[in-house]
């Protein structure tokens, strides 16, 4: 074993065990699934240094298909779950983990599911998500973990190249949106790296990126609004704020939030009341404004002749309809 396909005690995967598992499991990689597969030792070595986990982690793993990045986190975490939709490579994991990397292969745990779908990940609470996400899935798969497991504190994924772009970008930006915004809401989010394409195996049409998540200790709360106190809203009334103003980027907020506040007057009186500028438009917003304007839905001052207000707070799809806890 030498240093360039070894890690911890592990050998890591060469682009010769690659094809050879997946000629041994029957897998032909396909863009529906997202499979694209990590043949670079240094690159997962890099994720694992990246991510910054150690001996007192319990590490997600997102589609780990034949588990160049699993032997790469085993010998230096504490456990790894990992959750593989195919049937077959979940099947084929743990022999992997046995034959390269024996001292820590029962360290591993594999669920067979789809991580969009997951209600719950059994064994020790994951503290961390490292994964190479599935690049069609990769924004969804990534805001449901992060509201499904409070006990995430970081995480590291690598993505399409513009997907991270989206993912890290800030206000004003033209990268910056709705992805932008909702992450923000779970925790503080940047730019970790680039990965060639060379490392995987097909090579994909894309460049990827590596994006850091670091868990806010609480989203951001409302600061109060003009006229009256405001209780912090909960997530899906602000993602209805957020999907709602970037639904029309291009309208000012006054106009974008008509349909969710009910008519343009009654959003530019909650927009007022949260300190936003009505002429102002989504992409110029933090999360924190969101969260105000959300908070402020129930608050703003109706004028006199009850012409109407805000609307009850938005599911996540922009759709209105009352909120009645943080998950549907």
């Amino acid at each position: 074993m030498n240093e360039s396909d070894s890690s911890g005690g592990a050998r890591l995967l060469t682009p010769a065990d690659v094809r050879r598992l997946a000629e041994r499991t029957g897998v032909r990689p396909t863009k529906t699934l997202g499979q694209n597969f990590v043949i670079d030792a240094g690159t997962v070595r890099r994720i694992v240094r990246t991510a910054g986990v150690g001996a007192e982690d319990t590490v997600l793993e997102v589609g780990p298909g034949l588990g160049s990045l699993t032997l790469a986190l085993l010998p230096h975490v504490r456990a790894v779950t990992a959750v593989e939709i195919d049937p077959r490579l979940a099947d084929e994991l743990p022999r992997t983990a046995a034959g390269f990397a024996p001292a820590h292969a029962d360290r591993l745990r594999v669920l067979t599911a789809d991580a969009m779908r997951v209600a719950e990940i059994p064994g020790p609470a994951p503290t961390a998500l490292v994964a190479n996400l599935p690049y069609n899935v990769a924004v969804p798969v990534l805001l449901h973990l992060l509201e499904l497991l409070p006990s995430l504190r970081r995480a590291l994924v690598m993505v399409q190249a513009e997907v991270a772009d989206r993912l890290a970008a800030g206000p004003g930006s033209r990268t910056y949106g709705s992805p932008s915004a909702k992450a923000a809401w779970y925790a503080e989010v940047r730019r970790a790296g680039s990965v060639g394409r060379g490392v995987f195996w097909p090579v994909p049409n894309v460049d990827s990126g590596l994006v850091a998540l670091t868990r806010r200790s609480a989203p951001p709360g409302a600061d109060g609004c003009e006229g009256g106190e405001a209780s912090a809203p909960d997530r899906r009334a602000v993602f209805a704020v957020v999907d709602a103003a970037f639904a029309q980027r291009r309208k000012t907020l006054r106009a974008a939030l008509a349909g969710w506040a009910g008519s343009a007057p009654a959003a530019e009186r909650v927009l007022r009341a949260a300190g936003v500028d009505p002429r102002a438009r989504g992409e110029s917003l933090d999360i924190a404004a969101f969260t105000r304007i959300a908070a402020c839905a129930g608050h703003a001052e109706e004028p006199e002749d009850g012409t109407g207000g805000p609307a009850d707070g938005g599911g996540a799809d922009g759709s209105r309809r009352r909120s009645s806890g943080r998950r549907a």
